[in-house]
């Protein structure tokens, strides 16, 4: 792993800690950090439509993380990493991230927050009860579920070549 990369990516399934992760790296490595909860919530989630559908907020998420990425170029170039706590739930997900940080030769490091499906459904239970920090939206069973469906951990091959850290926590 390089011994600071100027791009950190932040992935974990739902209710894993990524965003209390990415803070306290944020702070320790004296990075800016992006979280797609913040940016959703700020944004568009109070014109979402009755009717949610995943089309909708994807199209969003998409749009944010592009202007995320254009705002972290010039952190970058500025010597600020940039840290996106963005989610990331798939390989094509962080492909999209990992190929834009190649493009401009960016050091990264993926950090995984692994934590079993059991302990984050009782921690989103206890953020939903709490509304504390981190909190954005209260997150359903139904949503945390489907996300589950759409969760893909990086495999081994993905670690090493985005220099990857296991966080367990």
């Amino acid at each position: 792993m390089p011994d600071r990369a100027d791009i950190y990516l932040i992935c974990g399934a739902t209710g894993a800690g990524k965003s209390t992760h990415a803070e306290v790296l944020a702070q320790r490595v004296k990075g800016v950090r992006f979280s797609i909860d913040e940016w959703m919530q700020r944004l568009h989630n109070k014109d979402q439509p009755e009717e949610l559908s995943f089309d909708w907020f994807y199209e969003r998420v998409q749009r944010n993380c592009a202007q995320m990425r254009d705002v972290a170029e010039r952190l970058v170039a500025l010597e600020v990493p940039a840290i996106f706590d963005c989610g990331l739930t798939n390989k094509t997900e962080r492909d999209i991230f990992a190929g834009w940080a190649a493009e401009q030769s960016y050091r990264v490091a993926l950090h995984f927050v692994d934590v079993p499906s059991k302990t984050r459904w009782q921690r989103v239970l206890k953020r939903n009860a709490e509304q504390a920090e981190t909190f954005q939206f209260e997150v359903t069973r139904g949503m945390f579920e489907f996300i589950e469906g759409l969760w893909e951990a990086p495999n081994e091959a993905e670690m090493a070549a985005l220099h990857g850290v296991h966080v367990k926590t």
